[in-house]
C-alpha cells in the first residue's frame, strides 16, 4: 500500500489480499487511494467475491487493519468501517495516530472519523463503477453482500438510505433480471406515479400471483421480491426520485376500474354480504377485484402489514398474533361466481361451502395456512359426490 498505484499488478494485489486475509479467490475489487491534507493516509481496501463462512454469525468481526507509518496498532479498527460496509477487507496507513495510542482515544480522535467519511465514499463509488461497467461482476457481489445493503438502508432508522439506494438490485417482472431503481424509474411509462412491487418466496411463485394480472395486461414493471427484508426496504425508502412505492397488491390506481368496483359492489351486494356473514371475522371485508383476469379469488391485505410480512413474525415469533388484514376479493366475470350467486339464492348451504372453498383458495394462493385443512378436504370431496 506505500507504494504507487501505478506500479502495482493485479496479480500482486490478489496474492496480497489472499497471505494477509486468508481468502482462497481472488477479491473482485480493489481500492488503491491516499490523501494528504488536514488528514494524511494511505488505504488499500478488497472487497471479497464471496461471503464469509462467520459473517452473519456474532463471531464474525469487522474492522480495516490500522497502521501508524507502517507499524500496526490495531488489527481491526471497527470504527473505519460502517456496519452496511462490514465486509470489506483492508488496511490503512496513517502517521496522524499516535503508536501509543489507547483504543479509547483512537475511537474519538477526528482523523479517524473523516478518514471513515472518505472511505466509504470510496467503497459506494467503487460498487456503482462495477455496478455500471461490470454489470456479472456486480450481481455477484450483490448474490454474497445484496442482503447487507439492505438491512443497511433499514437500519438506524433509514440514516443511511440515501448513501446506499442506489446500489439495490431487484428482479424485474418484465426485463427478466436484477435491476436497479434507477432503471426501473427510466423505464416508467408517463402517467405511472409510483413504483410497483409484489413479494413472495421466489420469483415464479410472484410471478403466478392473480393480482398481478391487471398491471401485467398493461405492460407495467413489477419489482419482485424475494427476501424477508425487502418490504422492510421499500417501508424505509417510501419514495425514489419522487415515485412512492406500493404493492402491486393493492392494483392499479385506474379510476374507471374503481368505478366498475363500485357498479358491481352494488349490483351484487346480497353475495358480498352472504359470503361476509359465512365467513364471519375471518375476512375484514368482501368486495368485487379490479385486478383480477382469469382467477375467480384472492386475498389481499388492506394497508399496513402486509403478508410477507406477517409469515416473517410468525416465524420469528410462532406464538405471536400479528396478522394482517384479509379483504377477499372476488372475480364477479368468473364462473365460479355465477355459480356462488346462483346457489345463494337456490341453495344457501351449498353456497356457504362455495363460500369457504373460495376463501381457503385465496389463502393458498397466498401462501397462507389454512385454518382446518382436512376440512377444506371434506368440502372438496363433499362437492365430488
Amino acid at each position: 500500500w506505500q507504494r504507487q498505484k501505478s506500479k502495482v499488478k493485479p496479480e500482486e494485489y490478489n496474492a496480497f489480499y489472499k497471505e494477509k486475509f486468508g481468502d482462497w479467490q481472488d477479491p473482485l475489487a480493489v481500492i488503491h487511494t491516499s490523501a494528504e491534507g488536514a488528514v494524511t493516509y494511505k488505504a488499500m481496501l478488497y472487497i471479497p467475491a464471496q461471503t464469509p463462512y462467520d459473517f452473519y454469525t456474532r463471531e464474525y468481526q469487522k474492522g480495516l487493519q490500522l497502521y501508524s507509518s507502517g507499524v500496526l496498532i490495531m488489527d481491526k479498527c471497527a470504527d473505519l468501517l460502517p456496519d452496511h460496509f462490514r465486509f470489506v477487507k483492508g488496511v490503512v496507513d496513517s502517521a496522524d495516530f499516535s503508536l501509543n495510542i489507547s483504543r479509547e482515544v483512537l475511537q474519538h480522535t477526528r482523523q479517524l472519523s473523516v478518514i471513515a467519511k472518505a472511505l466509504e465514499k470510496k467503497i459506494k463509488a467503487e460498487l456503482l463503477k462495477m455496478q455500471k461497467e461490470e454489470p456479472e461482476k456486480y450481481e455477484k457481489f450483490w448474490a454474497a453482500f445484496g442482503n447487507q445493503i439492505k438491512y443497511g438502508v433499514v437500519a438506524e432508522y433509514g440514516a443511511h438510505k440515501e448513501m446506499l439506494q442506489d446500489l439495490l438490485l431487484f428482479w424485474s417482472s418484465t426485463e427478466k433480471k436484477l435491476v436497479t431503481l434507477d432503471e426501473y424509474v427510466s423505464r416508467m411509462k408517463e402517467d405511472q406515479k409510483v413504483i410497483y412491487y409484489a413479494a413472495g418466496d421466489t420469483v415464479d411463485k410472484i410471478d403466478k400471483l392473480p393480482q398481478l394480472e391487471a398491471l401485467k395486461d398493461q405492460g407495467v414493471e413489477i419489482l419482485y421480491f424475494r427476501e424477508e427484508v425487502d418490504e422492510f426496504v421499500a417501508q424505509t425508502l417510501r419514495s425514489y426520485k419522487d415515485k412512492e412505492f406500493r404493492s402491486a397488491m393493492d392494483g392499479a390506481s385506474d379510476e374507471s376500474a374503481q368505478e366498475k368496483a363500485k357498479e358491481e359492489a352494488d349490483t351484487h351486494k346480497d353475495v358480498f354480504a352472504f359470503v361476509k356473514e359465512t365467513l364471519g371475522d375471518a375476512v375484514a371485508e368482501v368486495k368485487p377485484s379490479t385486478r383480477l383476469k382469469s382467477h375467480p379469488v384472492c386475498l389481499t391485505a388492506g394497508e399496513g402489514l402486509s403478508f410477507e410480512m406477517e409469515k416473517y413474525f410468525q416465524l420469528m415469533q410462532p406464538d405471536s398474533s400479528i396478522k394482517a388484514q384479509r379483504i377477499l376479493e372476488l372475480n364477479t366475470e368468473h364462473p365460479a361466481f355465477t355459480a356462488l350467486e346462483n346457489a345463494v339464492t337456490a341453495d344457501p348451504e351449498k353456497a356457504k361451502i362455495y363460500a369457504k372453498l373460495l376463501y381457503d383458495q385465496a389463502l393458498l394462493i397466498a401462501g397462507l395456512p389454512l385454518d382446518d385443512p382436512s376440512g377444506y378436504t371434506d368440502l372438496v370431496c363433499g362437492l365430488m359426490k
